[in-house]
């Protein structure tokens, strides 16, 4: 392991991740099948939006000339609808056309009146208040046409999706989503559901890590979990990295004589680095298997996901070139004293509290990496640095889960 880097900062682990980014392939899919995925290229207006002068509101379309004293007497000379396909309507001195949300601005009108400030009777329209040039949206105001509307590796929310449509596109280029093997290591793993010998546990990480994997818009491919055997390990290693994109292991990556994925990658794999300065979870591997990417993560349930968020997350976003899932960090004062290290980023798990002082963290429950309540019930992850105190009082940046 000499020449292998060992023990080293998160930002070195992910800076040497990203020299090995994941080949992505793009698709087409429909606005109906594009939420939560990965824009593949830049999206150009198709029109321009609006694509005419339309009124903001409902009431009638007027000249502003005319209108700037009240009360002001209109002859009605036609209506205005939204999709109205007539663009003959106009207006002259002393006329006005009555216009609903989204209709057409007649020719020669410049002003708006709404509704609710006038009185109609019969064929005229008294405004009680004097216009002024609003309530007008005009062509291309929005976006026009042949401006760039969404980005490349944007991640495609509802308001984009939205945004789509509105620039004229029905199908959109997309990333692929990847397959992302999950692999689960130990002799002591059952399946839920299955009655428990002493020494043994409910196998848990790779149903979370399943979860992470679909949050981030991927499909996730569980294999079984496989007993403490390299011989073993090795033919899941080689199904893993044939059916995917990436694969991530779980447990079997530190120092004990029974830490096989350690062992087998050192012998047959090639290992980018080994160990990460992060409590918890400072075990982790990268590395490939047949060319394929891997992660090592532990087998403790919290520092699996936190090594998840902290090193696979990120290395997803850059393969991807995106900025989703963006890491929301909070600035939190802390009402009970939290234990941090000297060489390592200390990501205890702590409870928030919003208040007009701002938010408070606490951390209720003990911190054991095995301990995965005190993951479910927390809201964020402190991002204390080496050395840094984590007295009660003192004010600390938390990452958002």
């Amino acid at each position: 392991m000499s020449e292998t880097p060992y023990y080293i900062s998160l930002e070195e682990a992910i800076n040497i991740t990203h020299k090995s980014p994941l080949s992505i392939e793009t698709e087409q899919v429909s606005l109906d099948e594009a939420h939560g995925r990965i824009l593949a290229t830049d999206l150009s207006s198709k029109v321009n939006d609006p694509p005419f002068d339309n009124s903001a509101m409902d009431g009638f379309a007027v000249r502003f000339e005319d209108t700037n004293e009240a009360p002001t007497t209109l002859s009605v000379v036609a209506t205005s609808q939204a999709a109205a396909s007539d663009d003959t309507i106009s207006i002259s001195t002393g006329e006005a056309v009555q216009i609903m949300t989204g209709a057409p601005l007649p020719r020669g009108a410049d002003a708006i009146i709404p509704i609710e400030a006038c009185t109609v009777d019969g064929d005229s329209v008294t405004l009680n208040q004097p216009s002024k040039p609003n309530f007008i949206r005009r062509c291309g105001e929005n976006i026009k046409q042949g401006v760039v509307g969404l980005k490349e590796g944007s991640h495609l929310s509802p308001q984009s999706i939205s945004m789509c449509a509105t620039m004229g596109y029905d199908q959109i280029p997309v990333a692929k989503k990847l397959k992302i093997g999950i692999i689960s290591t130990g002799d002591e793993l059952k399946s839920p559901g299955e009655t428990l010998s002493f020494g043994e546990i409910y196998e848990s990480n790779s149903y979370g890590l399943s979860g992470l994997v679909k949050a981030l818009g991927h499909i996730p491919i569980r294999y079984p979990s496989v007993v403490d055997s390299i011989d073993d390990l090795r033919r899941q290693f080689d199904q893993a990295s044939s059916e995917c994109d990436l694969f991530l292991t779980s447990g079997g990556v530190s120092m004990g004589e029974w830490d096989f994925v350690r062992k087998l990658m050192e012998e047959e794999g090639n290992i980018a680095f080994w160990r990460v300065r992060i409590r918890p979870g400072s075990p982790p591997l990268f590395g490939h298997w047949n060319e394929t990417p891997m992660f090592g993560l532990p087998g403790n349930p919290v520092s699996s996901h936190v090594v998840f968020r902290m090193l696979v997350t990120p290395y997803l976003r850059g393969s991807l070139g995106t900025s989703f899932p963006i890491d929301r960090i909070v600035h939190a004062k802390l009402l009970t004293d939290v234990r941090s290290t000297n060489d390592c980023l200390t990501l205890r798990r702590v409870t928030l509290r919003s208040t007009r002082e701002g938010f408070l963290a606490e951390q209720p429950k003990h911190q054991g990496s095995g301990n995965i309540d005190s993951l479910s019930s927390a809201d964020g992850l402190t991002l204390l640095q080496p050395g840094q105190s984590g007295k009660t009082g003192e004010w600390i940046e938390v990452l958002l889960l």
